[in-house]
């Protein structure tokens, strides 16, 4: 089945300059800027700033990134045309460091960048440069803003779990209204003795999978001081094995408190097979924050080396749920968005055409540029069906998707085996010697 249609608006090379007369600095110093767009969530970053007398480096990085579905840029020419007005993107800039004769916070002028609406419902397979170049900052100032704003086109695969990852659900892939399945995933308890997995083990499996009776039940008390063992294979639909998210350290609470600690993360291996073995791709790590959030860290295993490098290093709401994403800025840096959930409409940066620079995470940025994944993550107590967004160039094969497939569940998984100790877990959730 076919991807389905994204479309990303790219904001880079973002810099100020100041005419010659202007008491700026010698040196380069940066200003405060947010980028706007109607419905959608606000996007910070700092620019370069320079007087006009110097050579003009401008930094090719991206500064922000707006995505849209199909179904939701339809909405957005929907709600744009009921208002009557052109969708415009506004780039506010504040004055920084103290130096330049602003306030720290002061507005110092605003930049406003219409869209064609209908040239982005049209994109087709290739992008287009919506605006290039110097232009002058309003609001009375003599300051000129580059920019460089481009529309792409960022198919993706989206997949859909019918069921929590707990229940051993089909998952299909989604494109508009068809479904199509793809994937079954098969939860299980793996033996307490087993550690097989840490590194490399057999493709059959030792565990006696669960079913499931249920959904949510209330939180009672519970002596059970360790959560580990669980693990979730990906099959396709002939049966193979293609994936596998397998917890290999247990959570456990710290001392003296009910909750999974950051200094003691509970973590999962990703797999992939290989030459009839589970060979290890990523690493998840999770733990609950003070403040009842849930952290996590996802690094990559590169095959047959010790460092792994990580993707992703955030945090998400155990109440609401939300989303997590993977976009690699700049082909080498990782971003999320500023309140740690993945947004579709906010908070993501693409590798796109604006000149990436090989930094620290070159193996990276050698196989994961721009979008890379998102999936949703349901909040504690919740019934949560989780959707993956997997980019096109990040597929390959079934193993490929299946791998991020897995991770989404082991995220969705962690919500629960994060969940303070002093509550009980779902029936399917507890082994019987946990009963």
């Amino acid at each position: 089945m076919d991807p389905c249609p994204f479309v990303r608006i790219v904001i880079g090379g973002l810099a100020l300059k100041f005419p010659s007369e202007s008491k700026i600095p010698p040196n380069s110093s940066t200003f405060d800027c947010k980028i706007k767009l109607r419905g959608c969530s606000a996007q910070s970053t700092t620019i370069p700033a320079f007087v006009q007398e110097r050579e003009a480096i401008v930094d090719n990085r991206i500064h922000g990134c707006f995505n849209f579905s199909k179904s939701e840029l339809v909405k957005f020419v929907e709600k744009s045309n009921v208002r009557g007005k052109s969708s415009c993107l506004k780039i506010e800039i504040y004055g920084g460091k103290v130096g330049f004769g602003y306030g720290s916070k002061r507005h110092l002028g605003s930049v406003v960048v219409p869209l064609d609406l209908k040239s982005l419902e049209n994109i087709g397979h290739r992008g287009f440069v919506i605006q290039n170049g110097w232009v002058s900052v309003g609001g009375g100032s003599t300051a000129q803003l580059n920019l460089n704003v481009r529309a792409e086109p960022d198919p993706r695969f989206v997949f859909q779990f019918d069921g929590e990852a707990e229940c051993s659900p089909q998952v299909f892939q989604v494109n508009g209204n068809v479904k199509q399945p793809v994937f079954t995933c098969k939860f299980s308890f793996r033996n307490s003795g087993d550690r097989n997995l840490r590194s490399r083990s057999s493709l059959s499996e030792t565990s006696t999978s669960t079913s499931c009776f249920g959904s949510c039940t209330s939180d009672e008390e519970t002596s059970v001081k360790e959560r580990k063992g669980w693990s979730i294979t990906v099959h396709d639909l002939s049966g193979s094995p293609v994936a596998a998210a397998s917890m290999v350290t247990p959570f456990v609470p710290s001392q003296g408190s009910d909750r999974v600690s950051k200094s003691n993360p509970g973590s999962w291996l990703i797999l992939r097979p290989g030459d009839n073995t589970w060979k290890p791709w990523g690493r998840l790590e999770a733990w609950r924050e003070r403040n009842g959030e849930l952290g996590y860290r996802f690094e990559i295993i590169p095959d047959g080396a010790t460092d792994a490098i990580t993707l992703v290093n955030s945090t998400i709401s155990t109440k609401k749920g939300g989303k997590i994403g993977i976009d690699i800025i700049n082909g080498a840096t990782p971003l999320t968005s500023p309140n740690s959930s993945f947004d579709l409409s906010s908070g993501s940066v693409s590798g796109s055409e604006f000149g990436s620079q090989p930094g620290s995470g070159s193996w990276a940025q050698l196989l994961y540029r721009g979008f890379v994944m998102s999936a949703t993550v349901g909040g504690e107590g919740k019934c949560s069906k989780p959707e993956v967004e997997v980019g096109v160039q990040h597929v390959s094969c079934a193993e490929d998707a299946a791998a991020f497939v897995a991770l989404a569940a082991a995220m969705d998984l962690s919500i629960d085996a994060c969940r303070s100790f002093s509550q009980k877990l779902r029936k399917e959730l507890r082994q019987q010697d946990q009963e």
